[in-house]
């Protein structure tokens, strides 16, 4: 009877990661994008909102505010270019390159930009420029 219960659970859904980078989730209003949980995905990655929207303008190359929980985006961009770019933010200024945890803090020390880990207590400089 153990055997025919174990069958018929259904198989676990998780992966096992408690670090997932959140997709951006949105729409197209006129000639502007507009991603709707933008405020969640800031919260994921535990920076501040405006560092968040410079580098995607800059990205991006597109003006763009912030209302509310929202994000607008000035013109039509497709979600894959949204959410790929929201990696390389994560990969960039979120996730540790010693030990890949997204346990990080931004700091700035002497005009330099450096990623400290409070996981492994690494320390790297941040080469991309916002």
């Amino acid at each position: 009877m153990l055997e025919r219960a174990k069958k018929q659970l259904p198989e676990a859904i998780t992966s096992g990661e408690r670090f997932e980078i959140p997709k951006a989730e949105g729409h197209i209003q006129g000639n502007k994008t507009i991603i709707s949980n933008f405020s969640q995905i800031v919260d994921t990655f535990r920076r501040e909102p405006q560092h968040l929207l410079k580098f995607l303008q800059r990205e991006l190359a597109t003006p763009a505010s912030i209302d509310g929980p929202r994000l607008v985006l000035g013109r039509k961009i497709k979600a894959e270019l949204i959410n790929q770019k929201i990696t390389q933010y994560a990969n960039t200024f979120v996730i540790c390159p010693e030990c890949g945890k997204p346990d990080t803090q931004l700091k700035k020390e002497d005009k330099i930009l450096t990623l400290k880990c409070t996981a492994c207590g690494a320390k790297h400089p941040v080469k991309a420029k916002i």
